[in-house]
């Protein structure tokens, strides 16, 4: 059987850490920050860890399971 790609797009957007959890950025912080308020701004900040069955699609896509 062929091996698998790694799918690009999501190589691009997550990562993995090191105990194997899935991160990746928060959505909508990138333009039209002038209308958005400074708290509303500092959440988007960070990343967020994908739990459950998306983590496990991630995984799967980036040829880890």
């Amino acid at each position: 059987m062929p091996k698998l790609k790694t799918h690009s797009g999501t190589k691009k957007r997550m990562r993995v850490n090191k105990n194997g959890k899935v991160l990746r950025r928060k959505a909508t912080g990138n333009h039209l920050l002038q209308k958005k308020s400074a708290a509303r701004k500092r959440r988007f900040a960070g990343v967020k860890e994908l739990t459950g069955k998306q983590a496990k699609n991630v995984k799967m896509n980036l040829g880890l399971k």
